[in-house]
């Protein structure tokens, strides 16, 4: 039977275009196409990366989250310096850098999918190359900015923003190697994180079912209060209210969070009282949270240290 791959690639690329629709829904508010450009050249590129480099669905973790990074810039930036650029001038200039990247991975796919397959471990020696390609497309957004390219008609700001776009394209051409080898090692370092966090799934668990009780038995017991007070226990920016079962569980989460919005003030001392009580259970609630997820963060690290005894004893017997 062939080996098979982590998770599908259907399922990887479900995952990652789940959080590029949040981004395109963000980025929605001047007309619906560019946000479907944006859906179609991400779908198209994390599939394709997927497919070039299969490291599981951490890998398409990873290349989402730099294309969801460069969507954000590309339209801060855009809007910014080419606001009166077409929209077809956009959905180009947009997809340029990811069609080249892409297509510079496949031409070079055997180099580079058969490193990929042999990393193991996180390595980020090479993170000052990447650094380097990363410095010059921020010159290149910059000198985008200094100039007035504002000042030009629609179609010149358009031709403007794709010429910039392609000069981008040539620096991710030019930096693949160094782009993949950074996505594989964030691809490695999430899977190490995904399995520390299986390991704190039980404290986080009992973390999580105290924090609600506590919420819910203080929420109960501030509505049964000012249900049988004669008169109203908490005050809020109009005033004395009455508090719903709705709103003293509000109040009783934002005690717990030690957030203080300040919309619901308790304004009987006896209430303060009880809400101090709960703040006090809060503090100890996180501390004890703190100490269990450290504990289970350590799970497993006993088993290592065994074998860092033998290795020094067998350097000290040679």
């Amino acid at each position: 039977m062939p080996e098979r791959r982590p998770r599908s690639v259907l399922g990887a690329t479900g995952l990652s275009l789940g959080l590029m629709l949040l981004v395109a829904g963000g980025v929605a508010d001047r007309g619906g196409t560019f946000p479907l450009v944006l859906l179609g050249a991400s779908a198209l590129a994390i599939g394709a990366l997927y497919r070039l480099f299969p490291h599981g669905p951490q890998f398409a973790l990873g290349t989402t989250n730099g294309l969801a990074m460069y969507a954000c810039l590309y339209v801060v930036i855009g809007r910014a310096g080419f606001p009166d650029a077409p929209d077809w001038a956009r959905a180009v200039a947009f997809v340029l850098p990811i069609a080249a990247f892409v297509a510079a991975c496949w031409l070079r796919r055997r180099d580079l999918s058969a490193w990929a397959e042999q990393e193991e471990a996180a390595d980020l020696a090479h993170l000052p190359r990447f650094a380097r390609w990363l410095a010059i497309t921020g010159l290149v957004g910059l000198v985008s900015l200094g100039f007035p390219v504002n000042r030009l008609p629609a179609t010149g700001q358009g031709l403007a923003l794709i010429g910039a776009m392609a000069a981008i394209a040539a620096v991710s051409v030019i930096s693949v190697g160094d782009v993949v080898r950074l996505l594989v090692d964030i691809a490695v370092i999430f899977r190490a994180v995904t399995r520390r966090l299986s390991r704190l799934a039980v404290p986080i668990a009992a973390y999580s079912s105290l924090w609600a009780l506590l919420t819910v038995v203080f929420g109960c017991l501030y509505r049964i209060a000012d249900g049988l007070s004669g008169g109203p226990l908490f005050t809020s920016t109009h005033g004395p209210i009455r508090v719903d079962f709705a709103d003293a569980l509000h109040f009783s989460v934002v005690t717990l969070s030690t957030v203080g919005y300040g919309d619901i003030i308790p304004a009987d001392d006896g209430i303060r009282l009880l809400a101090s009580i709960q703040m006090l259970l809060a503090q100890l609630l996180l501390l004890f949270g703190f100490i269990e997820i450290m504990r289970g963060s350590r799970a497993g690290l006993p088993d290592a240290a065994p074998r860092d005894e033998a290795t020094r004893r067998a350097a000290a017997g040679d």
